[in-house]
């Protein structure tokens, strides 16, 4: 299995790592800093640099959907490393950063809307949407107003571990009405932005929310009889 880094430091950009395996699938490693697809956030791109200094560009991180396999997917038609060959990769810093703001930014909405969550994504572009269980849209003034004022009240955010079990006894602290987090590993990643808003997410935040920066919300779209989407972007 590959020791995923970024669980507990999202802000490490590179790393070594030796490759455990290469196939049509992908390259995998026996650590890495690139977080796969999912969850609503999409997989790091970057580059692997081989020991002889070949560059390949990282064009996404996906997780097997039947073996878990953590994924490294390369441009086609290039030399691919050897099993065993020491390799250092590097995630692309600017849009990880991105993505990372507007993940914490769609944490914080959460706890302005009291409401389930039937789906949602970060994306490429600096925006973000969540999509609720409600029958009304919501004040779209207000909800910017209140995005952006625990934005600046710079909330800490801190990473917890649970139990299975401890999930079970807290069904509170589960707002997608769809998807549960993955369970069976014997422990769940929970998000705490101190004071404001705590869920299980295996995503890539900030440090605290002021690092965000300001947003605005772009619009609200009624999305079947009872489910109002909510897209935001960066000011």
């Amino acid at each position: 299995m590959t020791t995923e880094l970024f669980r507990d430091n999202g802000y490490l950009r590179s790393c070594t790592a030796i490759v455990t395996a290469v196939d049509e699938r992908g390259i995998q490693l026996d650590q890495t800093v690139f977080y796969p697809m999912g969850g609503g956030q999409p997989g790091d791109s970057g580059t692997l640099t081989t020991a002889d200094g070949r560059v390949l560009n990282i064009l996404d991180a996906r997780k097997d959907s039947v073996t878990g396999d953590h994924l490294h997917l390369v441009e086609v038609d290039v030399q691919l490393p050897a099993v065993g060959e020491p390799v250092n990769i590097a995630i692309d810093w600017e849009r990880r950063h991105r993505l990372m703001r507007m993940h914490s930014c769609m944490h914080l909405l959460c706890a302005i809307i009291p409401a389930g969550v039937t789906g949602g994504s970060v994306r490429d572009d600096g925006s973000a949407r969540l999509d609720f269980d409600l029958p009304e849209p919501p004040d779209k003034v207000w909800i910017e107003r209140e995005l952006n004022r625990l934005i600046a009240e710079d909330h800490r955010m801190l990473i917890r571990w649970i139990s299975d079990d401890e999930l079970e006894s807290q069904p509170e602290l589960v707002r997608t009405l769809s998807v549960k987090p993955p369970q069976g590993s014997g422990r769940i990643r929970l998000i705490n932005f101190e004071g404001v808003d705590l869920q299980p997410c295996g995503g890539t935040h900030v440090a605290s929310s002021a690092e965000i920066g300001p947003v605005r919300v772009k619009k609200i779209e009624k999305k079947g009889k009872l489910n109002r989407r909510i897209t935001v972007e960066f000011a």
